[in-house]
Formats: structure tokens, sequence, C-alpha cells
């Protein structure tokens, strides 16, 4: 199925929801994937201009939205372009939508969720400093902003530590680990996510009251103790979100686009980074012009673009000292000076050009054999693009 496919999918769940229908999918493709980030916002105006309403029907804008995530600051500048355009704002779930992708959900008048759909905690994930600022290196490559507050909140309860000499030396081991600076910006991002979503839900329409608002801040972001956990459509609605179950004929379409677009950006293939590299020569493998996220409408599609990238890195032994002796064994009967002088020339080059091309072989086999330290996965040249 192609785009002109999707296209007829997304118009007739529009007619069955009342509204004009827009997909945002970022690829959770394992290794490589794509994130909601601020590039979208852009080719979504695209299609926020090329909506078109019935003269004295509402103006309801429903968000079709796939994504485990992404850049914190992105939802509050998507949420409000989107209400710019509409008097209802929607958002369709079929599967994830995670961290910042639940942070949309909460700027919305109504979630309509399918039985597989999840939502998930709001707290960011950071990287802790590595080389010169971290002193010891971290074991975790992500850190949550709250497991700093969980840790102090466990040497408090569970280990016990009243006396504050203690209680000092403890969290100076957190220190040990984490920068000042980064310190002080999990600070900031503490303080920023609730403002955010604070500021999201007081979008909805009719309005929540304050203290349901500060129950559903609360839930996403210290009561659920796990970044990964799920939250389905029952849970979400009992923390107060403006969830609607979303079953029938719609909830079928929803399913449907969202297993072609599973194939269209390889959401289900191999997690196993060795095994792109089977039958592949050097370490590198590639795939050209692969569809990273998408953003399509009735009118209009785009699509982040570019090349899947994956790169053995290996450990390589550092300085390698190559010594090549190449020597020239003439028979017992010739001697060098006897031959002429173009013949001596050349063989004066070839072995120049032994001497240049072994140790560059010794390295490239050298290289060939050293043991696979990592695999890493990036795109290149990639970018949003329309398409047709």
């Amino acid at each position: 199925m192609g785009y002109q496919e999707r296209r007829q999918l997304l118009a007739e769940m529009g007619r069955a929801l009342s509204c004009q229908v827009i997909a945002y999918v970022c690829g959770d493709r394992p290794i490589v994937g794509t994130r909601l980030s601020d590039d979208a916002i852009r080719p979504m105006y695209d299609h926020l201009r090329a909506v078109s309403f019935r003269r004295g029907a509402e103006r309801r804008i429903g968000l079709y939205l796939y994504s485990i995530g992404g850049v914190m600051e992105t939802p509050w500048k998507l949420v409000t372009m989107l209400r710019e355009h509409c008097d209802e704002f929607v958002v369709v779930l079929p599967y994830k939508a995670y961290s910042a992708a639940t942070m949309i959900c909460m700027g919305a008048d109504r979630i309509l969720m399918t039985d597989k759909a999840e939502l998930g905690p709001i707290d960011p994930a950071l990287q802790p400093a590595s080389g010169p600022e971290a002193p010891q290196q971290f074991l975790l490559r992500e850190l949550g902003v709250e497991d700093v507050a969980s840790y102090v909140k466990f040497l408090r309860e569970r280990a016990g530590l009243t006396d504050q000499a203690a209680l000092s030396s403890a969290i100076g081991t957190l220190a040990e680990h984490l920068t000042p600076t980064l310190l002080g910006r999990m600070e900031r991002i503490h303080g920023h996510i609730r403002l955010v979503a604070r500021k999201l839900l007081a979008l909805c329409r009719p309005p929540l009251d304050d203290r349901r608002i500060s129950t559903i801040v609360e839930a996403l972001t210290e009561r659920t103790y796990v970044h990964g956990h799920g939250i389905g459509r029952r849970e979400a609605s009992e923390m107060g979100l403006q969830v609607e179950p979303f079953d029938g004929k719609a909830a079928r379409l929803a399913w449907d686009l969202f297993e072609d677009y599973e194939q269209q950006l390889r959401l289900d293939a191999s997690p196993e980074p060795l095994g792109y590299f089977e039958g592949v020569q050097g370490d590198e493998y590639a795939e050209d012009g692969y569809t990273g996220a998408c953003i399509e409408s009735s009118a209009l599609a785009h699509a982040f673009l570019g090349t899947w990238l994956l790169q053995r890195r290996r450990k390589i032994p550092p300085n390698p000292t190559i010594n090549v002796n190449v020597s020239l064994n003439l028979p017992p009967s010739v001697q060098p000076g006897q031959l002429p002088p173009d013949l001596q020339k050349a063989l004066q080059q070839a072995v120049q050009q032994a001497v240049q091309q072994v140790p560059r072989q010794v390295t490239q086999e050298l290289t060939r054999q050293s043991p696979v330290e990592s695999v890493q996965g990036f795109f290149r040249g990639a970018a949003w693009r329309r398409v047709t």
C-alpha cells in the first residue's frame, strides 16, 4: 500500500470521526529510529494550510499519532499551532504515544485510544556527561529526571538515613557521577515539564479544574515510577485524561493504517545489529532513500527521507607498529648491475610499491580481524521532503 491508498483511509477515517485527519508517524525501528522534533512543525503547517472545512461545519482536526517520544519542547509548539486552525482538537492513537507524544495528547480535547493504544510517563531522560566532565564512567545510557529525586527518597525512606552527615555523604556519591551542570539542568527540566504539562491541560475544552490538572500531572511525572510503563485507556481515564474508547469502524481503519505504516517504516525489522552485516564487505551497512517518519493527510504527503546507516566500530590496537622489509632475490647467476637500466628502474618501482602497499594491507586485515566493540546507527542527509 502506498500514499494514495493511505490517503483514502485518512479521508474515510475523517468522515467517520467528522474531522480532518492528519497523520504524524515516527518510526521506532530498532537501532535507528526517529523522534518528535521541531523540524516536523514546518511541514505540519503546510498540511494545516491545506485543510478545508465545509461552510458552517465545526472546525475539528484529528491528529493520528504514533511515536515513542522526542524533544520535550516540541509538544507545546505543535499543539498551539494545531489549535490555531481548529475549534476542537482530537488525537487518534492506534498504538504507542509515549513521553513527548503523551504531552501532545494532554493538549487535546478528546483522546481516542484503541484497545492497543498506550500512553507513557512524561519524565524526560538525559544522557549523563562523558569525558573530562565525568570523573567516573556512568553505567546508564540515560537517566530519568525523577531518578535523582527517587535516589534521595530511597536514602531517607528505605535506607532510613536521618543523620545529615550520612545523608550528605550518600548524596556526594551521586555527585561523583553527575556534573553540577547536569544536576542544574535536571532541576530546570523538572520544573519546565510540569509547567508545560499544566499549560497543555489548560487548553482543553471544556476546561479542566485545577485539582484535576494537578492530579494528572502528578500521576504522569511522579506516580508512574518506570519510564517505559505503558498506560492503557482505562488507566489513562482513571488519571483524569480526556480519554474516549475508540472502537468500531473508525478504530479498524486506524489499525489498518498503522499496519501499513509499520511496513512502510519497517517497524518490525530485526533488532540485532550484526545481522545486517551478513554478506556485507566492510563495516558499513546502508539503506538509501529510507523513510524514517511520515506526515500525511488527504491533501499532502511529507516524508523524512535519508540514508539509514549502521557502522561497526572495532577495538583496534592503538598505533600498531608495522615494519616492512622487502628484498629482491635474483638468481645467483644474475647480478643487479648487469640488468638493463629500464629493468632496474622497474624493479626498484615494484619494491617501493610493495613497501607502501603491504602496511596498508596489513592494517586492513588487522582491522577486519579485530573484535566488534559496538554498532552505531544514524541517518545521513535526512530531511523532510514533500512526496507524491
